[in-house]
């Protein structure tokens, strides 16, 4: 069986054609221009490829409230040109298919608890830290939706001792995206990450920032794994550096399996970055089912 995958960015629309087992079979992407530009080539891509249901995992904030007005919206984004953008609906008029939505990082968190790392977990947490930072939650089978969805990688922290870095988020001083994503790793030391060597400074205070976020998404999620993803994660060295902080931060507190082996419960992404993408065929797939 066909399904369709759109993993909507700021940047870039990735499209994919795959299957109910997670195989993606063809790819492309295009830039993420306005609707008007934007979405007749997303319907152009997908109209004539036989696929049974699409799966949208897109930058937000969208309304993923089925009884709400704007259900399948794109709501207050900083593009501009995408707030209140009716992407299901409109895909959903030109294909004639069902189409499921969720944000990008939990389509993610999907990808990874349906054929990644998290498979067979109850609970898990996806984090990419890249453009930005974006937190999916898988609890209890399912993603974690609420008053919104999960807004996770803005969580307020407390400064490192040695960053007087003013942040680079317009609404928030000191989140975990204005202080950790890669723009404010730029922006602090005049480079981009992969520029700076393994043993600068920017990492300690990377690690620190990530940790102190981790611990808090430990304490009030309890996920059986975390699994940190994103361009910034490619630098390797972080791992030790951030699994060593949240051991010191939550000093003891909490006595589980699970936690005394850091190693198997702070992981890298496990699909080879095609976690989004398989997570949106799992979305398709989901909605097809719900629709029958």
């Amino acid at each position: 069986m066909l399904l369709g995958a759109l993993e909507a960015g700021g940047t870039k629309m990735v499209l994919a054609i795959g299957n109910e087992n997670g195989e993606i079979l063809e790819q492309t992407s295009i830039p993420t221009e306005t609707p008007e530009i934007t979405l007749p080539k997303i319907i152009d891509y997908f109209k004539d490829k036989e696929i049974k249901s699409l799966g949208i995992g897109s930058f937000g904030p969208i309304d993923l409230d089925r009884a709400s007005k704007t259900y399948g919206y794109i709501t207050s984004t900083p593009k501009l040109a995408w707030v209140n953008c009716d992407i299901v609906g409109t895909l959903q008029k030109h294909l004639g298919i069902p189409v499921g939505f969720d944000t990008d990082v939990n389509g993610s968190a999907l990808g990874e608890a349906t054929w990644g790392s998290t498979k067979g977990l109850g609970s898990s947490i996806y984090i990419t830290i890249g453009t930005g930072v974006g937190v999916g939650v898988y609890q209890n089978g399912k993603l974690l939706h609420g008053m919104l969805h999960p807004e996770a990688g803005h969580v307020l922290l407390s400064r490192h001792p040695e960053d007087t870095f003013e942040g680079i988020c317009p609404y928030h001083s000191h989140c975990l995206e204005g202080l950790a994503s890669g723009p404010s790793i730029e922006k602090r030391w005049g480079k981009k990450a992969y520029e700076l060597g393994s043993e600068h400074k920017a990492w300690e205070i990377e690690a620190y920032y990530i940790a102190q976020a981790l611990v808090g998404y430990i304490l009030t999620l309890s996920p059986h794994r975390i699994v940190l993803g994103g361009g910034v994660m490619h630098q390797e060295q972080l791992f030790p550096m951030i699994r060593e902080q949240v051991k010191v931060l939550l000093n003891g507190y909490l006595k589980t399996p699970l936690l005394e082996d850091l190693d198997s419960y702070i992981v890298p992404a496990s699909l080879n970055d095609n976690q989004g993408i398989m997570g949106c065929l799992k979305l398709a797939l989901m909605e097809l089912e719900e629709n029958k």
